[in-house]
């Protein structure tokens, strides 16, 4: 049996086991594959329904067939370097593994691999790292990086959150191996340096604000040192508070430091009630004393310059001074007193003169004139031993007296 019998490797129709005993028949091969190719680039097999040639093909149509299988391998392999780009990120082309150059967001094509590839980084994404707590829960704590020591040496529970976003694709990819642990372990490094120069209470009520702002400053510092493209957006304490192990103690010192700081501001306001009006009261006190020194300074003047001109006015006419000194007297005492007594020198009787009476009738007699020229009864004249002497006689009798 010879290399070009077409039953070759068939067998005959009475061997044995049948036709489905030997190995495959490779013009049949040949034929059933040109077939399918033909189809496939709209070509009909010759023959007009007859039976296919039974002879190999030519090396002109096995050329052809396989010029054409390469060009579509080689169009779905230049196919392969379209990739699409979105708004917000941003396309790393990498040569040989090796970074070339950015591209923007639409559909864009480079060498396909192995000589190029791409890598896709969202630059408008939100980040979060969370620092003590995990998966936005509070009470998954997670003490190993939430506990801290403050500068008074105290220890601390912080819980914070750190967004950001990536700014620059490159640093971001080819800086640092591990990118997001990166920027957790520098979060958690500048917390703890910021908790570390800060007092208890300063991070528990007062200062935390503060302290969001400096570990945000801190933390932005340190990545652009270690190049990871990442822009720090907030910084924000979830949750500070001592150990659960001594928060019992912890509250109950704190309730004593706020009844204390009640206390202080209670004294307070009584020292700014009391201070000011004690304050008011002096300054009333010392305004009066300085308007008496004023006013008796001013009287001991007046009574001084009144002195001398009185002595002045005595040198010249000594009786009629001590005359008219006398009368100013004798009208002051009378103006503040009301009964008067005289005694007579040489005489056996007093006379009374009872001003308050005669100044309560004079006052009704205005009043009422009518009731009391009604009321008043005339009175006895006085006896020609009781009538008082004239003016000139106690002149007389003054000057006879005074030395």
């Amino acid at each position: 049996m010879s290399l070009n019998d077409p039953n070759w490797g068939r067998g005959g129709a009475n061997r044995p086991g049948g036709g489905n005993q030997g190995p495959p028949d490779l013009d049949e091969l040949w034929r059933n594959f040109n077939r399918k190719l033909n189809e496939l680039f709209g070509k009909r097999g010759g023959g007009g329904g007859g039976e296919p040639p039974s002879r190999m093909p030519s090396n002109a149509r096995m050329g052809g067939g396989a010029g054409i299988i390469l060009a579509v391998v080689f169009a779905a392999w230049l196919a392969s370097g379209l990739y699409i780009v979105v708004e917000g990120e941003r396309g790393v082309v990498l040569t040989f593994g090796e970074y070339s150059y950015e591209t923007g967001s639409g559909l864009r094509w480079r060498l396909p691999r192995p000589i190029q590839s791409n890598q896709i980084v969202n630059l408008s994404q939100v980040r979060t790292i969370e620092i003590g707590y995990r998966n936005n829960n509070v009470k998954l704590r997670n003490n190993k990086e939430a506990l801290m020591l403050t500068d008074d040496e105290n220890i601390v529970s912080v819980q914070f959150a750190v967004q950001y976003v990536v700014t620059d694709a490159k640093e971001w990819l080819f800086s640092n191996r591990k990118p997001e642990e990166t920027a957790a372990q520098v979060a958690e490094s500048a917390m703890r340096e910021i908790i570390g120069r800060s007092k208890m209470d300063g991070i528990l009520y007062e200062s935390r604000a503060q302290i969001n702002i400096a570990a945000q400053k801190l933390m932005q510092q340190i990545l652009d040192r270690y190049k990871t493209g990442i822009q720090v957006s907030t910084v924000t304490i979830q949750a500070a508070q001592p150990p659960e192990q001594v928060q019992a103690s912890f509250s109950d010192a704190q309730n004593a430091s706020q009844d204390r700081e009640r206390q202080k501001n209670e004294g307070q306001a009584y020292a700014n009630d009391v201070i000011p009006k004690a304050r008011g009261t002096a300054i009333r006190l010392m305004q009066e004393a300085d308007g008496y020194k004023q006013r008796v300074i001013a009287s001991a003047e007046g009574d001084a310059s009144r002195f001398k001109q009185t002595l002045t006015e005595y040198a010249k006419a000594p009786a009629v001074t001590r005359e008219r000194i006398y009368l100013d007297t004798m009208q002051q005492i009378m103006t503040n007193t009301s009964k008067i007594m005289l005694d007579y020198k040489g005489g056996g009787n007093l006379l009374y003169l009872p001003l308050d009476k005669l100044m309560q009738q004079g006052a009704a007699a205005f009043a009422d004139p009518a009731a009391s020229r009604l009321q008043q009864a005339p009175e006895p004249a006085p006896a020609p031993d009781a009538m008082p002497r004239s003016r000139e006689a106690l002149r007389e009798r003054g000057r006879e007296d005074r030395p």
